[in-house]
């Protein structure tokens, strides 16, 4: 695959990305502050979306490794997407005369919305994982997520402009119109992309094609020592990395004074140390380590950050707590590169035709991770908070459980890249036994 192609697939994860942040961001809003609904109103409804992935990411993306194309589920899974954001846009004027029903209307949507982020992004991954040569995984992991995050930024700024004045009839159309451009960018983007003959190397085995097939398969990967640590360490370090989205500025609120402008500005820092130490390891990476070993060190770069964050208040420094945020990010990107371009090496290096299978079990592993480590980050926080008499006190201890989780994946993926090396030095002598014998 080219880079130029390696790019314009990076364009389907920011269209993907687009419709999703519609609900974590302006419907989030709207239904707490419009709407005067609990918080956990929309939280439940992100959780619900991300609990449906955990069901279907492996099974779709199985699914996609026995048919002939992925291109298909990409567009499929991203018309599906498109359908389940109009839907929850639509269900919020239904909350403001009737609330149960508004809410059981976006809960289905929300599942709607998991599914076609399903069916999208696990074949996506998919794709580039059998098609990208080794040498090309971190630079495609890094064009990726940055993509994501620049088509999250310009989604923000435009539907933010178009929403004013504020109508329900706006906010579903603007709904309407990220779903239809985001899958008119994927058509064109995914045009001729899978031109030719699939790799042999990625056709599913005759038995992956039986009716039965799905179970014996994902037993199949999950018995691989390497897969199940690895899945464990995209749950353990996703954990930690969602588990701060909703405490970071409240924490620069109280424990530094900062008002609600500086602390956007503050996340602000934080989002662009996150695409610089995504560059960094993307350029880095390719020309030393391997890619599970870049995400054990933005583990732990993540672990020691948290800790100098915890340490952030005795030192009283604004300044310095800056500096400390903008590293966090740093570390974060770094982590992100070395853990997303780990997925893509440790599917696309086992030619067995189970890419969308393996990226699905480590997809569900992350939608778990964010499902839960969201929530409870401000959980958590709160039940500190009681506990310690001391909101400052009840961040801390957060800040502290997520460095403990964060030097526990870096352990994770280190044990998980010894676990593939084993077996990779196993499958080699077990391949040159017959010609000793002989």
């Amino acid at each position: 695959m080219s880079w130029w192609q390696l790019s314009r697939l990076g364009l389907v994860q920011a269209a993907i990305g687009a419709v999703v942040v519609l609900l974590t961001t302006t419907i989030n809003r709207v239904i707490v502050v419009e709407l005067s609904l609990p918080a956990t109103v929309p939280g439940l409804l992100v959780a619900l979306h991300f609990g449906v992935q955990l069901i279907l990411r492996p099974r779709l993306g199985h699914d996609s490794d026995r048919s002939g194309r992925r291109t298909p589920w990409i567009l499929g899974g991203l018309a599906v997407c498109a359908l389940g954001g109009v839907g929850v846009a639509a269900s919020v004027p239904v909350m403001a005369t009737n609330v149960a029903l508004g809410i059981a209307l976006a809960s289905i949507a929300s599942v709607v919305l998991g599914a076609g982020v399903s069916a999208a992004g696990t074949p996506l991954l998919a794709l580039m994982s059998e098609r990208a040569d080794p040498s090309q995984r971190a630079g495609a992991a890094a064009i990726t997520w940055i993509l994501m995050i620049v088509g999250i930024i310009i989604t923000a700024a435009t539907s933010g402009a178009l929403l004013d004045p504020f109508s329900y009839t706006r906010l579903i159309a603007v709904a309407g119109g990220i779903g239809g451009i985001g899958l008119l960018v994927a058509i064109v983007a995914t045009y001729g992309v899978e031109r030719g003959p699939r790799p042999v190397a990625a056709l599913p085995t005759t038995r992956d094609t039986t009716p039965d097939s799905f179970m014996t398969a994902l037993r199949t990967v999950w018995d691989e020592p390497a897969a199940r640590l690895f899945a464990s360490f995209v749950f353990v370090a996703m954990f930690a990395y969602s588990a701060q989205d909703l405490i970071l500025e409240p924490f620069a609120g109280i424990a530094f004074g900062m008002t609600p402008g500086e602390s956007t500005k503050l996340s602000g820092m934080h989002h662009g140390g996150v695409l610089l130490g995504m560059i960094i390891a993307a350029v880095l990476a390719t020309k030393r380590g391997q890619l599970r070993h870049w995400a054990a060190a933005g583990c732990l770069a993540s672990a020691i950050t948290y800790v100098a964050l915890a340490a952030s208040p005795v030192l009283g420094d604004v300044r310095l707590f800056t500096a400390i945020v903008m590293l966090l990010g740093l570390a974060n990107g770094v982590f992100a590169i070395g853990a997303i371009g780990s997925m893509m090496a440790l599917t696309g290096d086992k030619h067995d035709g189970r890419a969308g299978l393996r990226l699905g079990v480590f997809g569900a592993a992350q939608a778990l991770a964010y499902a839960i480590g969201t929530m409870s980050g401000a959980v958590g926080v709160d039940a500190a908070k009681a506990l310690l008499d001391s909101p400052v006190r009840g961040y801390l201890a957060v800040f502290s459980v997520e460095a403990v989780l964060f030097a526990a994946s870096a352990f994770l993926a280190l044990r998980s890249a010894s676990s593939e090396r084993a077996n990779a030095v196993f499958r080699e002598r077990a391949e040159l036994l017959p010609a000793v014998l002989r």
